[in-house]
């Protein structure tokens, strides 16, 4: 019954695919991706999508936070100890923010899906990153012929 559900959702995200932007299509496979891996029940999808799509939102949403912080045009040259010291505090308080996102995560899905699965998630984000990447290298060494 659970791979009748994964055939069903996949040949609807291969439906999908076709009106959809490069970062939609690129999130629907990463669910797919997900959803094989973890093998989650319907009670248990219901339950940790809500908190996995919140957790992404705030990930990147801090994420770019941060990446504004290092796009500041700052003349290193320049920065005075008490100015660097200050832009070292905000650093440290962003990656703070970064770890205690991610504790608070984990601990909101420990009611819903056993600690394996949350390692098993944990495990197929990092590759399907790396299938993405490798995708992303194969395709820019086609360009390049």
């Amino acid at each position: 019954m659970k791979k009748g559900y994964l055939i069903l959702l996949i040949a609807l995200c291969s439906v999908n695919i076709f009106a959809q932007t490069k970062d939609e299509k690129i999130k629907t496979l990463k669910i797919a991706f997900i959803t094989e891996k973890l093998n989650l029940s319907k009670t248990e999808a219901q339950k940790f999508w809500p908190i996995y799509n919140a957790y992404e939102k705030q990930n990147n949403d801090l994420r770019n936070e941060m990446k504004m912080q290092r796009k500041e045009d700052i003349k290193l040259e320049d920065l005075s100890e008490t100015e660097a010291n200050d832009l070292l505090n905000d650093m440290l308080k962003s990656n703070d923010k970064r770890c205690h996102l991610y504790n608070q995560y984990v601990n909101d899905l420990k009611p819903i899906i056993t600690a394996k699965k949350i390692i098993i998630l944990r495990k197929a984000e990092d590759d399907f990153r790396r299938k993405l990447f490798e995708e992303y290298k194969k395709r820019h060494r086609e360009e390049k012929k």
